[in-house]
């Protein structure tokens, strides 16, 4: 590097004028600042600013060394964080591309991500489904246990849950497995993405919501317990005992870390909440929050032997829009991590029944009034002003 050569350059020598002739004396000279005899000729004020003198010619090497070892120091740095954020980028599954999805929502204001929890069993072995109490194949089709629309805007962060067992109208759509046709009809939301994937989901989410999705991000099972481990677990505190048996849940009141396998059974779990669904997704929103705070601690950004491990175990089975990369995935990370630090809210979609009667089963019907003007609030970026918060 030619500038960091010019900057480290030796000085050149500093040679003081040769003093005029004097006959040889003895002299007995005080010692200068230093303690140190003063040479001849050199005395009061005028051997003081020579003996300075001195001293900042020998301190210069040593202040050679430290600016080397600084230029030094940063060029390792940001050669690291570059290295690290390209590798990081090649490793993002961009396989949804939602410029192709038909019937799109126009623009709105602000920002908007749609953030799915799915439970894909990629990469886990036998043992490890049996540990985490997920049953199912690694090539059983995907479904969706979380679904949560967040946006960012003007007026800060707000996470909106869309529970699965939403009562919504699923547009017109073709089975990619069967290229059969079918009409636009009632179902649950978490159908959507099991008969159609992240494009049916997309299109039902904007045309029940009318907000436009910007961003997309799913992420599985293995992954989600990967970045739980790699960064440490992350404490949480629980207001009562959490135990369901089907999730394999069994955590005690008051604060406590979560590893990898206690975290997918806490944010999974439902059946001992009143509220079902709504109560699980209180449990994921909270949960999410607190994971981006835990990771965005020095002690795991400024740690390399935490940040490789961290981003390989998410990315491995991380999908996202193929217009989506490291700065949009930072900006969502900042976004829930300002939620703990109230800048946002966390919300359920506005419900009317807990338990609507269907054909496909019990259903959860949202408040079209207060539902609409939620979304209506996101699109405009507007503050909030509808819900409860998490």
């Amino acid at each position: 590097m030619d500038q960091a050569g010019t900057v480290n350059s030796p000085l050149p020598d500093v040679r003081a004028p040769a003093p005029a002739p004097a006959p040889p004396v003895r002299f007995e000279a005080p010692g200068g600042d230093d303690g140190r005899a003063v040479r001849p000729g050199r005395v009061g004020p005028e051997a003081g600013r020579a003996g300075r003198g001195r001293r900042a010619v020998r301190r210069s090497p040593r202040r050679r060394r430290i600016r080397r070892t600084a230029i030094l120091l940063v060029t390792v740095l940001l050669s690291g964080s570059l290295g690290t954020y390209v590798w990081a980028d090649t490793q993002l599954n961009r396989e949804v591309d939602l410029d192709k999805i038909a019937d799109r929502m126009p623009q709105g204001r602000g920002t908007n991500y749609l953030i799915v929890g799915s439970d894909s069993r990629v990469g886990l072995s036998d043992r490890a489904k049996k540990d985490l109490h997920t049953g199912g194949s690694a090539d059983a089709g995907r479904r969706t246990d979380s679904m949560i629309l967040l946006h960012t805007g003007a007026h800060g962060t707000t996470m909106v849950s869309l529970p699965r067992d939403s009562w919504v109208t699923i547009p017109p759509y073709i089975r990619p497995d069967t290229g059969k046709h079918y009409r636009a009809a009632k179902n649950k939301l978490n159908a959507a993405f099991s008969f159609g994937g992240p494009d049916l989901l997309v299109r039902t989410i904007e045309r029940n919501t009318g907000v436009h999705v910007d961003h997309y991000t799913e992420i599985g099972f293995a992954g989600f317990v990967g970045i739980v481990n790699a960064i440490g677990g992350v404490p949480i505190c629980l207001d009562r005992d959490v135990r369901d048996k089907k999730s394999g849940a069994n955590l005690k009141k008051g604060c406590q870390t979560l590893d990898g396998r206690t975290a997918l059974a806490f944010v999974r779990q439902r059946h001992q909440e009143a509220q079902g669904d709504l109560g699980r997704s209180q449990n994921q929103q909270k949960f999410l929050a607190a994971l981006a705070r835990k990771a965005a601690t020095p002690g795991i950004l400024l740690d390399p032997a935490k940040v490789y491990p961290t981003m390989s175990a998410g990315l491995g089975t991380l999908i996202v829009d193929k217009d989506t990369g490291l700065t949009n995935l930072t900006s969502l990370f900042k976004a829930m991590k300002g939620v703990t630090a109230g800048d946002g809210k966390r919300l359920n979609v506005p419900v009317s029944n807990l338990n609507l009667r269907t054909p496909k089963g019990s259903a959860v019907q949202w408040n079209e009034a207060k539902a609409k003007e939620l979304f209506t609030e996101l699109n405009d970026d507007r503050p909030v002003t509808v819900g409860e918060k998490g």
